[in-house]
C-alpha cells in the first residue's frame, strides 16, 4: 500500500515506485522525455551565485556515467533551483542565457573546435573498417545517452576521451548519443542521417552546421531534445560546448548561422517499446541468420527482433520488454506476428526466418491488431477499473485509449501529440502523473500509472 499521499485521501495500489523530479515552478509542458532543468545550465543571478560558492567542477573521467554519480548531481541541481528559488535577487531572469554562441556582450561568438574522425578512445584505438554502420536504438535510448554527459559534466575538449571512448567535443557527443561505432565529425555525420524538415522534428534528431570555409573551428551540432512550446520558436537542445556538456532552451535553429543548421534523423531509429507518434520499426541491419533465435539464444540481435516486434504490436506479449535472451515471450510475439500475415502451421512457428525478417525490417506487412479486452464491471456510472496489467511498458488494448481519451476531456491533451493511442507510452504516464498530482499526491503516489482510485477519480 501506498504511503506519504495526504492523510485521509485515497491512495492507488499498484506496483511502480518510482519518483520523478519536477521543477514545481515550471508551469510550461515540458518536451517528450524531459524530467527535470539541470541548474548548472541556468544562467539567473541566483544559479549563477550557488554555482560559484558550490563545489568544484568534477575533473575529466572523475565520475564517468555512473548512476549514481548522476544522482548526487541531480540532487545537487535540484536544491540549487531551491534555493535560488527563495532569494528575491534572483526571481526576474534579467541575466542574457548562457554566454556561448548567444550573442551576449562578454563572449558574442566564441569558437567550438573539433577533433576529426577517430577510432573510440582516441588514435590508439581500434578503427572501424568496412562499410557506414547505423547500429540500431530508439529515440529514449538517445536522449539517455545524451543526459549521461550532462549530469556528469563532461567537460568539453577536442582532444580528450570520456571514459566510454567518445571525444569530448560537439560531434563525438552525438556520436555517444547515436551509439555510433567511431568518433565522427560535423563533415562526416550526415552519412549516418537522413535530412528532415522543421516540422519532423522529434527528440534524438539532430541540428547539423558543418562549415566548409572552416570545418574545424566554425561548424557546430547539437540534439534536439523538443519543443519548449506550441509555436516552435525554440527547443531543448543538448550539445557539448565550453565549458561542458550542457542542456538548456535554444531558439530555433541556434544562436548564431541559424539559417545554415540542417535537421537530420539518425538511419538506424528504431521504435521506443509502446510509444505512440515513434518511427515505425524498422532497420538496415540484415538477417543474421537462424542460429541466432531460439532456445539458448542470448545476442543483440534477440533484443533487435523484441524492438521491432513491439513496435509491430506485440508489446502485450512482452512483460518486462525485450532482452538479448530468448524466452517464451519472444517466440509468442514472433509467431502473433506471423499470424497476423495470416501464416499457418510451420510458416508461423514462432521462429523468425528471412521472410518474417524481411517484413520487419522494412515496416511491410501487416501489424498485429491490438488485443481485445472484456470490459470491466461498472461502478456508480463510472467504468470498471480493468487492473494495473493493462497499463505497462509494452501494453497495447484498448483500456489505454479509453484512458487517454478521458485524460484529454480532463484537460491534459497537452500530453499527446498525436492523440490517444493503443498502446501504452510516456505521453500515457506523464499524462496520468499530471492528473494525480493535481490530486494532491507527491512521490510514489504519482507515479504516472494508473490504479483504482486513480482512475475512479478521472472518469467522476
Amino acid at each position: 500500500m501506498r504511503t506519504g499521499a495526504t492523510v485521509g485521501k485515497l491512495i492507488d495500489v499498484h506496483s511502480s515506485g518510482h519518483i520523478h523530479p519536477k521543477c514545481e515552478g515550471n508551469r510550461m509542458p515540458a518536451p517528450v522525455f524531459e524530467e527535470f532543468d539541470p541548474a548548472t545550465t541556468c544562467e539567473c543571478p541566483g544559479c549563477v551565485h550557488w554555482r560559484r560558492v558550490g563545489p568544484s567542477s568534477p575533473l575529466p573521467g572523475r565520475f564517468g556515467g555512473h548512476p549514481a554519480a548522476r544522482g548526487v548531481l541531480v540532487v545537487a541541481a535540484a536544491a540549487s533551483a531551491a534555493l535560488a528559488a527563495s532569494a528575491p535577487t534572483a526571481a526576474a531572469h534579467s541575466a542574457p542565457p548562457a554566454p556561448h554562441r548567444s550573442a551576449a556582450p562578454v563572449d558574442p561568438d566564441p569558437e567550438t573546435p573539433q577533433g576529426t574522425k577517430s577510432p573510440l578512445h582516441g588514435p590508439g584505438g581500434t578503427p572501424v573498417h568496412g562499410p557506414v554502420t547505423t547500429p540500431p536504438i530508439t529515440r529514449t535510448q538517445i536522449i539517455t545517452r545524451a543526459k549521461t554527459w550532462v549530469a556528469a559534466q563532461v567537460p568539453y575538449s577536442m582532444s580528450l576521451y570520456w571514459t566510454d571512448g567518445y571525444r569530448q567535443d560537439c560531434s563525438g557527443y552525438v556520436s555517444m548519443a547515436w551509439g555510433l561505432t567511431g568518433n565522427e565529425w560535423t563533415g562526416s555525420l550526415d552519412q549516418f542521417g537522413t535530412k528532415i524538415t522543421k516540422e519532423e522534428l522529434q527528440p534524438g534528431d539532430i541540428l547539423l552546421f558543418h562549415n566548409p570555409d572552416n570545418p574545424e573551428k566554425g561548424s557546430h551540432v547539437v540534439l534536439f531534445g523538443g519543443w519548449t512550446d506550441y509555436t516552435h520558436t525554440s527547443y531543448t537542445a543538448y550539445e557539448q560546448t565550453p565549458p561542458r556538456a550542457r542542456r538548456q532552451s535554444t531558439p530555433y535553429a541556434y544562436w548564431s548561422n541559424s539559417a545554415k543548421y540542417v535537421p537530420y534523423r539518425y538511419n538506424g531509429l528504431i521504435a521506443d517499446p509502446g510509444m505512440p507518434g515513434a518511427q515505425t520499426g524498422k532497420t538496415s541491419v540484415p538477417f543474421p541468420g537462424a542460429a541466432y533465435f531460439g532456445p539458448g539464444a542470448d545476442n543483440k540481435y534477440v533484443t533487435l527482433l523484441g524492438q521491432l516486434l513491439v513496435a509491430r504490436g506485440a508489446g502485450s506479449h512482452y512483460a518486462k520488454g525485450p532482452g538479448p535472451v530468448w524466452g517464451a515471450s519472444d517466440q509468442r510475439a514472433t509467431q502473433a506476428f506471423q499470424r497476423a500475415q495470416g501464416w499457418t502451421g510451420a510458416a508461423a512457428d514462432g521462429l523468425p526466418g528471412p521472410g518474417t525478417w524481411e517484413l520487419l525490417a522494412t515496416g511491410r506487412g501487416s501489424s498485429i491488431r491490438p488485443a481485445a479486452v472484456p470490459p470491466a464491471p461498472a461502478s456508480h456510472g463510472v467504468p470498471g477499473y480493468p487492473g494495473k496489467n493493462w497499463f505497462r511498458p509494452g501494453a497495447a488494448n484498448d483500456h489505454v485509449t479509453q484512458l487517454g481519451r478521458q485524460l484529454v476531456r480532463k484537460g491534459y491533451g497537452r500530453f499527446y501529440p498525436d492523440g490517444p493511442h493503443p498502446a501504452w507510452g510516456e505521453a500515457d504516464r506523464r499524462a496520468v502523473e499530471a492528473f494525480q498530482r493535481a490530486q494532491g499526491w507527491r512521490g510514489g503516489a504519482a507515479d504516472g500509472y494508473p490504479g483504482p482510485e486513480t482512475w475512479r477519480r478521472l472518469f467522476l
